[in-house]
């Protein structure tokens, strides 16, 4: 897969007045990845594509979930259906006279009267996917008989063996895929008169024409591909963020985040091209909902069709309702999508996790993966972490990987504190332990009076004045701060009106970051002169260097 890329600003479409979309999202609140990677528009082309991580069921479940996707169950049931051999066509098709009971035994038709064509066509779809897969084999006869047989896979696929049956779905997904991005860049059927050559015209130029329509089919098809590509890309990173619940995502959303660039809201000019998109994506979702990579609800046809005096659907005007909304298309990646996709990503040298993959090991490998690690969602390793461990014997563990005065010290710290807040109350007598270490003393203090312990002793100054640098170097480490977060840290600074006093004080603080914490104060304070101090003190820690 492709990595995607979003549309730069100023991008236009023509028909953008037509154009219908649900007027009432809010894309900022839906997606962020980027905004918390901290990357610009113009960054996005040279950036390494950051993959976020996601949670799976387990590979049984999953190679359950796929055998209860109806094509691919009908795949299986073709092939054991073949057993021992069924005669087939030259092409390897079934043949007339078994189409119509495969219709009924797939369940697609009723079990008595006329077989409609649609059932059969389905029933031959079905078929060709399990030629596909080799679930069935074929072959001729030493009297020239064309014939099927089940394939190896077949058993233990029945079976429910996960890495036969995944292996088998993830082949199936792939041919869907190519299938879904060929049918989408298929050109319109012309009209006779401008698709038929005129008699007696010399055909000069025919192999030429014949060059071009083949180039803009490639076009489509690699325009086609890597649209999909987006999308899939998109649904993966925005499931991998939404609280449990939330994974439906509006059709005009994921078209938008397309097409908007980033941080900004649809205009009139991007209209068009919005509803351009969800229109190729329409169908090409719909395919890939048959193999079970999504629940989908494809556009309500009807959107699309004017009744005579009747305006047509347009962003900005009166918010729809849920119902309304939905005629717009959702969409849903399943968990064997996220399965799916991660695995092509993988195939395509992308770092793709899993939630839970750093909380394999002790809490140093822990500490030290989450902060190494550029693709990941840190509370949920910690949480995988603390499940099941004992409070306090976690706790000390935690507290003793916390320790150091390395680059990563301050930000192992915080998530340290993060995983006591996991565990709670049990964690209690660990903390105590370390009331008095000078790297940890100050943090421990703030969580057990956070608990609502009473009877905390305060901190010397010295490990006061430390603690403020660490926990404000530990912001800074964190995706590069969080301003807003530093301001509301800065606010709350024991300053007590004797600023030249205080930094004076802050800036002898023995710590890797003291100049600078004192720095981003200086540069975040909004009193003036308190911010004036404290890039003075800032240049005196540079110097005592």
């Amino acid at each position: 897969m492709a990595g995607r890329r979003r549309k730069n600003a100023g991008a236009s479409g023509e028909g953008a007045a037509e154009a219908v979309l649900p007027a009432d999202l809010e894309l900022q609140d839906l997606y962020g990845a980027f905004a918390a990677h901290g990357l610009d528009d113009e960054d996005l082309d040279d950036a390494a594509v950051l993959v976020p991580p996601v949670k799976l069921p387990d590979e049984r479940e999953l190679a359950e979930q796929a055998k209860a996707v109806p094509m691919f169950g009908y795949a299986l049931a073709l092939a054991r259906w073949a057993a021992p051999h069924r005669a087939v066509d030259e092409f390897g098709d079934l043949v007339e006279a078994d189409r119509a009971p495969v219709a009924r035994l797939l369940g697609l038709a009723p079990a008595e009267g006329e077989v409609p064509e649609e059932a059969e066509v389905e029933a031959l779809r079905a078929w060709s996917l399990a030629c596909d897969l080799d679930l069935v084999e074929l072959g001729t006869t030493a009297e020239g008989e064309h014939v099927a047989v089940p394939g190896p896979d077949l058993e233990p696929a029945e079976q429910g063996d996960p890495d036969t049956v995944l292996e088998l779905w993830l082949t199936a997904a792939g041919i869907v895929r190519e299938l879904a991005v060929e049918a989408d860049s298929l050109p319109e059927e012309e009209g006779e008169e401008a698709g038929e050559a005129e008699e007696g015209e010399e055909g000069e130029g025919t192999e030429a024409e014949d060059e071009d329509a083949l180039s803009e089919v490639e076009e489509a098809r690699d325009a086609a591909a890597e649209l999909l590509d987006e999308a899939l890309q998109v649904l993966y990173e925005t499931t991998a963020f939404a609280e449990p619940g939330n994974e439906t995502v509006p059709l005009g959303v994921l078209a938008a985040l397309l097409v908007v660039p980033e941080g900004e809201e649809p205009s009139e000019e991007l209209l068009g091209d919005i509803t351009d998109v969800m229109v190729a994506l329409d169908p090409m979702l719909g395919d890939l909902a048959e193999l079970g990579l999504l629940d989908y609800r494809p556009i309500d046809p009807e959107l699309f069709d004017e009744e005579e005096g009747e305006e047509p659907a347009v962003v900005g005007e009166a918010p729809l309702d849920e119902e309304e909304s939905a005629r717009f298309g959702l969409v849903r990646l399943t968990p064997l999508g996220q399965y799916g996709i991660r695995q092509w990503l993988l195939e395509d040298g992308y770092d793709a996790p899993l939630v839970g993959e750093l909380a394999q090991g002790d809490a140093a490998e822990l500490l030290r993966g989450l902060c190494e690690s550029t693709n990941v969602l840190p509370e949920e390793e910690l949480r995988v972490w603390v499940s099941g461990r004992e409070p306090e014997a976690a706790a000390r563990e935690l507290l003793a990987a916390a320790r150091g005065s390395d680059a990563y010290g301050p930000l192992r710290r915080m998530l340290c504190v993060s995983a006591l807040n996991l565990l709670g109350a049990g964690a209690e007598p660990a903390a105590r332990e370390v009331l008095d270490d000078p790297e940890l003393g100050g943090a421990v203090r703030a969580w057990l009076n956070a608990q609502g312990v009473a009877d905390v002793p305060v901190p010397d100054r010295a490990m006061a004045l430390w603690t403020v640098v660490d926990t404000f170097a530990a912001q800074l480490l964190d995706n590069g701060g969080d301003a807003e977060l530093l301001r509301e840290l800065i606010t709350d600074l024991p300053v007590n009106g004797d600023a030249t006093g205080w930094f004076g004080e802050l800036w002898r603080v023995d710590h890797p970051y003291t100049a600078d914490v004192l720095e981003a104060i200086g540069e975040l304070h909004p009193d003036r002169a308190l911010a004036k101090e404290a890039r003075k003190a800032a240049f005196k820690a540079r110097s005592k260097k």
